[in-house]
C-alpha cells in the first residue's frame, strides 16, 4: 500500500464515525469517545513505529490497523449500548466483520488485507494467536501495544471526569466503590494480565489495566508508559493501601528493566 491509500482509508473512517452521530447525548459522547481515541492510537502507532527498524510499506500498513482497530465499537455500541464484549459481541471480531462488509480493503493486495483483518480481530484477544504467522503477530502486537497506550490515557481521563460528563459505557457497569479483590492482586506478581471475568468492582478494572503492562512488546511502548507514568496515574486513583503501594513499585521496577534490556 501507499501513502494515498491511508488518506482514502482516513477520509472514510471518519465518514464512517459521522453516520452513528446522535442526538443523545450520552451515545454521542460515547462515539466521539472513540473516534478520539482511535486518532490517539494512530499517533501512538507512528511514535512506536518511528523507532523501530521497519520499511515505510509496513508503517503505513500498521497505521492502517491503528485506524480500523476499534471499528467494531461503533456498530456495538449502536446494537447492545454497551462495550462490554462479554454483554454484546467479540468488538475485535466484529471490526473484521465489517471491514469485510464494507469491502474497504478491496483495492490492497491479498497479504495486506489477511494482515489487517487478523490483527484487528486479535487486537483485543486475551492472548495472541499460537498458529498464525510471526508477520501477523508482529503487527498484532504493534497495535495491542499503541492501544493500550491510549487506553490508560482515556480511563486517567474518566477517573477525573465529574460523573455527569463521563463516558458510561468506559466503566463497564462496575460498582466504583472503595473495595478491590484482594485474590486478583498475586497475577500481578506472576506477571500475569487479569481475567475479566474476575472483576468486581472498578478498582479491580485499574488494577487489571495496570497488569497489561506485562504483555507490551516494543521497547519504545515502555518509554511511553514510563514518560505518561500512566502507572502512578492508575495507581493514585486506587486506595492507598500498602498492598497497592508494593504493586505499584514492582510495575515501575518492571518497566524499568524492560527499558534497560539491550
Amino acid at each position: 500500500m501507499n501513502y494515498d491509500d491511508l488518506i482514502f482509508f482516513q477520509d472514510w473512517f471518519t465518514d464512517y464515525c459521522r453516520s452513528f452521530y446522535s442526538d443523545n447525548g450520552e451515545a454521542q459522547r460515547n462515539y466521539l469517545l472513540k473516534e478520539k481515541h482511535t486518532f490517539n492510537v494512530c499517533r501512538n502507532m507512528d511514535m512506536i513505529t518511528g523507532e523501530l527498524s521497519i520499511g515505510e510499506e509496513q508503517r503505513l500498513l500498521a497505521l492502517t490497523i491503528a485506524l480500523f482497530h476499534d471499528i467494531g465499537r461503533f456498530p456495538q455500541y449502536a446494537r447492545f449500548k454497551t462495550f462490554r464484549d462479554s454483554d454484546s459481541v467479540n468488538h475485535g471480531a466484529l471490526g473484521a466483520e465489517t471491514l469485510k462488509e464494507e469491502k474497504i480493503t478491496e483495492k490492497l493486495a491479498s497479504r495486506e488485507r489477511e494482515i489487517i483483518l487478523k490483527a484487528v480481530r486479535f487486537h483485543n484477544a486475551f492472548s495472541l494467536p499460537k498458529n498464525e504467522s510471526e508477520e501477523i503477530i508482529f503487527f498484532t502486537q504493534l497495535v495491542r501495544d499503541a492501544d493500550k497506550l491510549d487506553i490508560w490515557q482515556v480511563f486517567l481521563d474518566y477517573y477525573n471526569t465529574p460523573d455527569e460528563y463521563r463516558a458510561s459505557a468506559v466503566g463497564l457497569g462496575l460498582p466504583d466503590v472503595p473495595e478491590y479483590t484482594k485474590r486478583i492482586l498475586p497475577n500481578i506478581y506472576d506477571k500475569k494480565i487479569i481475567r475479566l471475568v474476575d472483576l468486581k468492582t472498578l478498582n479491580d478494572f485499574k488494577l487489571l489495566q495496570l497488569s497489561w503492562i506485562f504483555d507490551l512488546n516494543f521497547r519504545p511502548s515502555f518509554r511511553l508508559l514510563k514518560e505518561k507514568d500512566y502507572i502512578g496515574g492508575i495507581a493514585a486513583s486506587l486506595p492507598q493501601t500498602e498492598e497497592i503501594k508494593n504493586i505499584t513499585g514492582f510495575l515501575k521496577f518492571y518497566v524499568q528493566q524492560q527499558l534497560e534490556k539491550a
